[in-house]
Parts: structure tokens; C-alpha cells; sequence
């Protein structure tokens, strides 16, 4: 894996807040959630100081390792939590708090992704609610290079897609039916980018 320090060149999007008029939607953008000095360093540090790790999906009826690296990050108290699972950093709760103080929220879990360059993405997608119930809240932060957001409506093929670019330091919220009737993907390029970290926080809740 190449490490980048220099954060100069990645792009923030313009100050404010953005509700998205979409159907069976529940969609909220704030660029510069988190500013440039703040967006550099907390990337730096996760960059850094996470355990990276590839894992395998089933993909079209075969297993395969997935375009990315991840790390998952939970509360120790949850229901079926690995209790040998890394610890929250300073900069994750820093992070989380600052979402929930957002939201009014209250987030139990973490799942880190890291997109290395232009060849790693994933596809498109509805996430899986057996530990999270349905419609659930996602909350989604980026910091790192820009990378294409894309969404599509399930079933309304008349609906165009939409896409977001989610620039360093912004925050994206999806709630409501979002995830029953849309699905997204983040696409890979043939650009010479930077790597992206997203971390989307989650409500993880186990039957016992």
C-alpha cells in the first residue's frame, strides 16, 4: 500500500448543507463538515494507525477478495460484539461525536473503508439489515480524495441517478427508506487519485 502525507491536494466542497429532494429518500450533505486542518489530520492518523485488512465476497456465484480494505470498529457492550476487536481511537470518538452532537444520535459501530486508488470502488448495493433492522441510519464521512457517490432508485427506473462527489471532510446522512428503495455504489476511475477513507457509522443491534 502507498502512504501519501501530503493532504494539499485534496479538494473540499463548498460550506453548507444540502437536503435532497428524492423519493423514498432520506438524504442530507454537509461539505466542510469538518475542516481542512481537521479533514488532514484525522486522515493522516486513520490512515496511519489503522489495521487495514482485504476480506472476500461472494460475487456473480463466486468468492472474491473485494476492491478495498476495511476495519471494523464496535462497542464492546453490543450484543455479539468480538470482545478482541481494536479499541475506538481518540480521533474515531472525536469523529463519532461530533455525528451524534449532528444527528441527535446515537452510533454503536463502525465500519472503516479505505479505497487505496482509482481501482478499487464497490458496486452498486442496498446495505444488509440483519444486524441493523430495516431503514436503517447510515452515517457517512469521507476525508481523503473526492470520489463519485452514485445512487439509483430500486424500482422507479424512470428516476435518474444521481451522484454526489463527497469531498474531504464532508458528512452525508442517509436515513428514512433510503436504503429499502435506492441502491449506491462509489465507482472506480481511471484517474490518478489519491486515497479515500470513508467511515459510515452504524446502529448494530443483534438478536440475543
Amino acid at each position: 500500500m502507498t502512504l501519501f502525507s501530503d493532504t494539499e491536494l485534496f479538494a473540499t466542497g463548498l460550506a453548507g448543507k444540502k437536503v435532497f429532494d428524492l423519493p423514498d429518500a432520506e438524504l442530507i450533505l454537509i461539505d466542510n463538515f469538518f475542516t481542512k486542518e481537521e479533514s488532514d489530520r484525522f486522515y493522516e492518523r486513520i490512515l496511519h494507525q489503522t489495521k487495514w485488512r482485504e476480506y472476500e465476497m461472494e460475487m456473480y456465484d463466486k468468492i472474491v477478495t473485494a476492491p478495498r480494505m476495511i476495519s471494523w470498529y464496535e462497542d464492546k457492550d453490543n450484543v455479539g460484539a468480538d470482545q478482541n476487536g481494536p479499541n475506538w481511537t481518540y480521533e474515531l470518538l472525536t469523529i463519532r461525536g461530533r455525528v451524534e452532537r449532528e444527528t441527535q444520535l446515537e452510533f454503536n459501530s463502525l465500519l472503516l473503508n479505505l479505497y487505496r486508488d482509482g481501482n478499487d470502488g464497490v458496486s452498486w448495493h442496498s446495505d444488509k439489515e440483519h444486524n441493523s433492522g430495516p431503514n436503517p441510519v447510515i452515517a457517512s464521512v469521507t476525508f481523503g480524495e473526492t470520489r463519485m457517490f452514485r445512487l439509483r432508485h430500486k424500482f422507479r427506473k424512470e428516476i435518474p441517478q444521481v451522484e454526489i462527489p463527497l469531498h474531504h471532510g464532508s458528512f452525508l446522512l442517509m436515513a428514512g427508506t433510503t436504503n429499502s428503495f435506492w441502491q449506491h455504489q462509489v465507482p472506480k476511475t481511471a484517474k490518478n487519485v489519491l486515497p479515500r477513507i470513508n467511515l459510515t457509522f452504524r446502529r448494530t443491534k443483534r438478536s440475543e
